[in-house]
Protein backbone atom coordinates (compact mmCIF):
# COMPACT_ATOMS: atom_id res chain seq x y z
CA UNK A 1 0.00 0.00 0.00
CA UNK A 2 1.17 3.66 -0.60
CA UNK A 3 2.76 5.88 2.30
CA UNK A 4 -0.07 7.87 3.32
CA UNK A 5 1.13 11.85 3.12
CA UNK A 6 2.59 12.84 6.31
CA UNK A 7 1.40 16.55 8.00
CA UNK A 8 3.94 19.05 7.28
CA UNK A 9 5.60 20.65 10.49
CA UNK A 10 6.21 23.67 11.95
CA UNK A 11 7.34 25.08 15.08
CA UNK A 12 6.13 28.41 16.21
CA UNK A 13 8.05 30.06 19.04
CA UNK A 14 6.01 32.76 21.07
CA UNK A 15 2.66 31.33 20.55
CA UNK A 16 0.60 32.31 24.31
CA UNK A 17 -1.51 35.04 22.69
CA UNK A 18 -1.68 37.86 19.51
CA UNK A 19 -0.17 36.33 16.43
CA UNK A 20 1.74 33.68 17.72
CA UNK A 21 -1.23 32.28 19.14
CA UNK A 22 -3.03 32.65 15.67
CA UNK A 23 -0.63 31.32 13.51
CA UNK A 24 -0.40 28.49 15.42
CA UNK A 25 -4.22 27.96 15.08
CA UNK A 26 -4.17 28.45 11.47
CA UNK A 27 -1.23 26.21 10.73
CA UNK A 28 -3.10 23.48 13.00
CA UNK A 29 -6.87 24.33 10.66
CA UNK A 30 -4.88 23.81 7.75
CA UNK A 31 -4.05 20.16 8.77
CA UNK A 32 0.14 21.26 9.62
CA UNK A 33 1.94 19.83 12.88
CA UNK A 34 2.19 22.41 15.53
CA UNK A 35 5.36 22.61 18.15
CA UNK A 36 3.91 25.82 20.13
CA UNK A 37 6.08 27.40 22.32
CA UNK A 38 5.71 29.60 25.62
CA UNK A 39 7.82 31.63 28.07
CA UNK A 40 4.89 31.11 30.53
CA UNK A 41 1.95 28.99 30.88
CA UNK A 42 -0.76 30.48 28.74
CA UNK A 43 -4.55 29.30 29.13
CA UNK A 44 -5.44 30.54 25.68
CA UNK A 45 -2.83 28.43 24.11
CA UNK A 46 -3.29 25.71 26.46
CA UNK A 47 -6.92 25.84 25.14
CA UNK A 48 -6.08 25.75 22.06
CA UNK A 49 -4.15 22.57 22.37
CA UNK A 50 -6.85 21.12 23.79
CA UNK A 51 -9.28 21.69 20.69
CA UNK A 52 -6.22 20.83 18.33
CA UNK A 53 -4.82 17.82 18.59
CA UNK A 54 -2.14 18.52 16.30
CA UNK A 55 -0.71 21.39 18.85
CA UNK A 56 2.04 20.35 21.14
CA UNK A 57 3.61 23.07 23.84
CA UNK A 58 6.86 23.92 24.96
CA UNK A 59 8.18 26.44 27.27
CA UNK A 60 10.89 28.76 25.68
CA UNK A 61 12.22 32.21 26.76
CA UNK A 62 14.24 33.41 23.98
CA UNK A 63 16.56 35.47 26.34
CA UNK A 64 17.57 32.41 27.92
CA UNK A 65 19.75 29.91 25.88
CA UNK A 66 19.28 27.17 29.18
CA UNK A 67 15.51 26.63 27.38
CA UNK A 68 16.33 26.34 24.03
CA UNK A 69 16.63 22.61 24.56
CA UNK A 70 13.03 22.10 25.64
CA UNK A 71 12.23 22.81 22.03
CA UNK A 72 15.16 21.55 20.09
CA UNK A 73 15.30 18.80 21.79
CA UNK A 74 11.64 17.44 21.09
CA UNK A 75 12.51 17.97 17.24
CA UNK A 76 14.40 15.18 15.11
CA UNK A 77 17.06 16.16 13.04
CA UNK A 78 15.54 17.33 9.22
CA UNK A 79 12.05 17.05 10.54
CA UNK A 80 10.74 20.53 10.66
CA UNK A 81 9.39 22.35 7.03
CA UNK A 82 9.02 25.78 8.54
CA UNK A 83 9.91 27.29 12.00
CA UNK A 84 8.62 31.07 12.97
CA UNK A 85 10.22 33.14 15.73
CA UNK A 86 7.66 35.45 17.01
CA UNK A 87 9.13 36.65 20.21
CA UNK A 88 9.24 41.11 20.48
CA UNK A 89 8.71 43.11 22.53
CA UNK A 90 8.09 47.24 22.46
CA UNK A 91 10.71 48.16 24.58
CA UNK A 92 10.62 51.04 27.25
CA UNK A 93 7.91 53.34 26.69
CA UNK A 94 9.81 56.58 26.56
CA UNK A 95 11.48 54.96 23.18
CA UNK A 96 14.34 57.71 23.22
CA UNK A 97 17.37 56.84 22.74
CA UNK A 98 18.49 59.77 24.66
CA UNK A 99 16.78 58.81 28.04
CA UNK A 100 17.49 54.73 27.47
CA UNK A 101 19.90 53.30 29.75
CA UNK A 102 22.02 50.31 29.36
CA UNK A 103 19.33 47.67 31.24
CA UNK A 104 16.47 49.38 28.44
CA UNK A 105 18.88 49.01 25.66
CA UNK A 106 19.87 45.01 26.45
CA UNK A 107 16.59 43.87 27.21
CA UNK A 108 15.00 45.25 23.94
CA UNK A 109 18.02 44.13 21.73
CA UNK A 110 18.03 40.75 23.53
CA UNK A 111 14.16 40.03 23.61
CA UNK A 112 14.05 41.38 19.41
CA UNK A 113 17.40 40.28 17.76
CA UNK A 114 20.18 38.20 19.37
CA UNK A 115 17.73 35.92 21.58
CA UNK A 116 15.57 34.79 18.67
CA UNK A 117 18.27 34.80 15.94
CA UNK A 118 20.06 32.47 18.32
CA UNK A 119 17.24 30.24 18.69
CA UNK A 120 16.95 30.24 15.13
CA UNK A 121 20.34 29.19 14.62
CA UNK A 122 19.74 26.09 17.15
CA UNK A 123 16.98 25.16 14.83
CA UNK A 124 18.62 25.49 11.77
CA UNK A 125 19.58 21.57 12.33
CA UNK A 126 15.72 20.86 12.76
CA UNK A 127 14.64 22.35 9.33
CA UNK A 128 14.33 20.37 5.99
CA UNK A 129 16.32 21.37 3.25
CA UNK A 130 14.38 23.89 1.62
CA UNK A 131 12.43 24.47 4.57
CA UNK A 132 11.94 28.38 5.93
CA UNK A 133 13.38 30.40 8.93
CA UNK A 134 10.89 33.09 9.90
CA UNK A 135 11.95 36.07 12.09
CA UNK A 136 9.11 38.42 12.91
CA UNK A 137 10.03 41.56 12.05
CA UNK A 138 8.04 45.17 11.17
CA UNK A 139 8.49 48.04 8.21
CA UNK A 140 9.87 49.80 11.20
CA UNK A 141 12.95 47.65 11.26
CA UNK A 142 13.38 49.18 7.43
CA UNK A 143 15.95 51.74 7.12
CA UNK A 144 14.82 52.71 3.68
CA UNK A 145 11.15 53.40 5.25
CA UNK A 146 12.04 54.75 8.19
CA UNK A 147 10.72 57.88 9.51
CA UNK A 148 12.18 58.02 13.03
CA UNK A 149 10.65 57.78 16.31
CA UNK A 150 10.16 54.51 18.28
CA UNK A 151 13.93 54.59 18.24
CA UNK A 152 14.84 51.23 20.78
CA UNK A 153 12.28 49.41 18.70
CA UNK A 154 12.99 50.47 15.20
CA UNK A 155 16.81 49.79 15.99
CA UNK A 156 15.95 46.19 17.75
CA UNK A 157 14.04 45.07 14.16
CA UNK A 158 16.62 46.80 12.41
CA UNK A 159 19.28 44.37 14.21
CA UNK A 160 16.97 41.70 13.88
CA UNK A 161 16.76 42.40 10.08
CA UNK A 162 20.42 42.23 9.55
CA UNK A 163 21.44 39.57 11.71
CA UNK A 164 18.31 37.37 9.83
CA UNK A 165 20.03 38.19 6.69
CA UNK A 166 23.48 37.31 8.08
CA UNK A 167 21.81 33.44 9.28
CA UNK A 168 21.03 33.45 4.79
CA UNK A 169 23.95 34.15 3.75
CA UNK A 170 26.69 32.33 6.37
CA UNK A 171 24.02 29.23 7.59
CA UNK A 172 20.86 28.48 5.84
CA UNK A 173 22.22 28.66 2.07
CA UNK A 174 24.01 25.83 1.46
CA UNK A 175 20.67 23.72 2.43
CA UNK A 176 18.51 25.81 0.44
CA UNK A 177 16.59 27.06 3.35
CA UNK A 178 14.76 30.65 2.84
CA UNK A 179 14.77 33.04 5.71
CA UNK A 180 12.33 35.83 6.11
CA UNK A 181 11.76 38.73 7.71
CA UNK A 182 8.25 39.05 7.97
CA UNK A 183 6.19 42.25 8.34
CA UNK A 184 2.87 41.17 9.90
CA UNK A 185 1.02 44.51 9.21
CA UNK A 186 -0.17 46.61 11.67
CA UNK A 187 -2.74 44.28 13.51
CA UNK A 188 -5.01 44.74 16.64
CA UNK A 189 -3.00 42.88 19.70
CA UNK A 190 -1.68 44.31 22.59
CA UNK A 191 0.71 46.33 20.68
CA UNK A 192 -0.75 47.46 18.01
CA UNK A 193 -3.43 48.77 19.42
CA UNK A 194 -7.13 49.20 19.21
CA UNK A 195 -7.14 51.38 16.04
CA UNK A 196 -5.07 49.01 14.30
CA UNK A 197 -6.08 48.24 10.23
CA UNK A 198 -5.85 44.52 10.43
CA UNK A 199 -7.42 41.70 12.92
CA UNK A 200 -5.16 39.02 13.71
CA UNK A 201 -7.19 36.78 11.62
CA UNK A 202 -6.34 38.85 8.65
CA UNK A 203 -3.02 39.04 8.96
CA UNK A 204 -2.24 35.07 10.29
CA UNK A 205 -4.00 33.64 6.92
CA UNK A 206 -1.61 35.83 5.16
CA UNK A 207 1.33 35.09 6.51
CA UNK A 208 0.73 31.32 6.71
CA UNK A 209 0.07 31.81 2.97
CA UNK A 210 3.70 33.11 2.60
CA UNK A 211 5.21 30.68 4.75
CA UNK A 212 3.47 28.13 2.40
CA UNK A 213 5.01 29.44 -0.86
CA UNK A 214 8.45 30.13 0.28
CA UNK A 215 11.38 28.15 0.04
CA UNK A 216 13.26 29.40 -1.96
CA UNK A 217 16.52 30.12 -0.74
CA UNK A 218 18.15 33.19 0.18
CA UNK A 219 16.62 36.51 2.09
CA UNK A 220 13.48 38.17 1.74
CA UNK A 221 11.78 40.82 3.73
CA UNK A 222 8.28 40.77 3.35
CA UNK A 223 4.72 41.85 4.51
CA UNK A 224 1.98 39.56 5.42
CA UNK A 225 0.61 39.74 1.47
CA UNK A 226 3.85 38.44 0.03
CA UNK A 227 4.83 42.28 -0.82
CA UNK A 228 9.08 43.07 -0.63
CA UNK A 229 9.31 45.70 2.36
CA UNK A 230 13.21 47.52 1.35
CA UNK A 231 15.69 46.99 3.67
Amino acid sequence: MPKRNQPKTIAIIGASRGLGLGLAKEFAERGWSVLATERSEGDDLHALADEQEAIEIAMVDVTDPTTFDNVCGRLDDGSVDAVIVNAGISGAKHQSSVEATADEVAHVMMTNAYGPIHLGKKLLPKLKDGGTLAFMSSLMGSIADSSGGYELYRTSKAAQNMLAKGVAEQDAGSRDIEVLSLHPGWVKTDMGGPNAKLTVEESVTGMADVIEASGQCGYRFVDYSGEEIPF
